[in-house]
């Protein structure tokens, strides 16, 4: 495919998201599905209570019709790697909607127990990487990041490391998504990473993916920047780490999305630290508040300067990790 039709596709991801977007928000307050705010959170987020929530499935329906028209128009050819792709965002999707759904019929912060959500995400991953080795969209290699180095280790080492990243990178995505824009703004330079990964690798199908999920995310920023009219809840962050991550076992490089994804990590280590911390030192903390990005609140940073600042940093690492793909680093 030209450069151009990728262009076209973000364009068109663009259009929808806006438009399905302009329908859904409405819908969605006058349906009165709005998020409930927790006690323990930065006292100004009190500020957001009631806002729509489950707005993640306007990028999502973005994304996937204009994949889908453009696989049809294609013939399908070559595309059993977006198809894992789909298979592993759409499915946590699900999984989030489900935990919406609890939040939200439950009128408060918690839906499914995380044992719950855990066995559920395991289950996903399994399969997805039961097909992408079935449909050989995946060989088991793992390439060394800025080395010429590819290692073939066995597939009982691999495998099992492999499925801990994709449920431990679907939850970081989650974690992420605390600050109005926040996991939208991060997220929208790694999938253009993945466009550009994607067409310099000869995988079409995964450049449009890429670019419809891009395009569908600015669309979307329209009505989640701060102040967001509207929440993407879990059905949008764990949709966005399922693709994600999804992209970087396809593209045949997952440990790259160490340094693509490394703010869903920062975010999750984070957390980890604040726990283990809290129970060793008796109620200690390293942070005011986690994830980090509540710290950085609490220190007086702006939502708009957290979205600004994190997601030029993920620019920036995305823009590196080009540069690898593309053999200039």
């Amino acid at each position: 495919m030209k450069i151009w039709v990728y262009g076209a596709v973000f364009a068109a991801a663009f259009a929808v998201a806006a438009g399905v977007g302009a329908f859904i928000v409405p819908m969605l307050r006058k349906l009165k599905l709005g998020q409930h705010i927790l006690e323990i959170g930065p006292n100004w987020h009190k500020s957001k209570e009631g806002t729509p929530v489950m707005g993640g499935i306007i990028f999502i329906a973005a994304c996937v019709l204009v994949t889908g028209v453009m696989l049809a128009v294609t013939g399908g050819k070559n595309w059993e790697a977006v198809l894992c792709v789909l298979f592993l965002a759409l499915a946590n999707g699900a999984i989030g909607f489900l935990d919406d759904c609890q939040k939200l019929l439950k009128k408060q912060n918690l839906g499914l127990k995380a044992k719950q959500k855990l066995v559920l995400q395991f289950a996903v991953g399994i399969v997805f990487l039961g097909l992408v080795s079935w449909l050989g969209v995946y060989d088991g290699s793992v390439a060394i990041p800025f080395t010429d180095i590819v290692l073939t280790p066995k597939w009982f080492i691999v495998y099992p490391i492999a499925l801990l990243m994709v449920v431990g990178t679907v939850n970081a995505a989650n974690l992420t998504d605390g600050v109005d824009g926040l996991v939208t703004g991060c997220t929208l330079p790694m999938a253009l990473f993945f466009g550009v990964a994607g067409y310099a690798l000869e995988l079409g199908g995964v450049a449009v993916f890429s670019m419809a999920l891009a395009g569908g995310l600015c669309g979307f920023l329209i009505y989640n920047f701060n102040p967001a009219k509207v929440f993407m809840g879990d059905t949008g962050s764990l949709f966005l780490g399922g693709a994600t991550i999804g992209l970087a076992f396809v593209i045949g490089k997952p440990l790259v999305f160490i340094l693509v994804g490394l703010i869903y990590y920062i975010e999750a280590l984070s957390v980890m630290l604040q726990v283990f911390w809290f129970k060793i030192s008796h109620g200690k903390r390293i942070f005011k508040m986690a994830p980090i990005h509540h710290h950085f609140e609490l220190c007086g940073w702006s939502e708009k300067t957290l979205f600004t600042v994190f997601t030029l940093f993920t620019a920036v690492l995305c823009a590196l990790s080009a540069l690898w793909v593309l053999g200039i680093l």
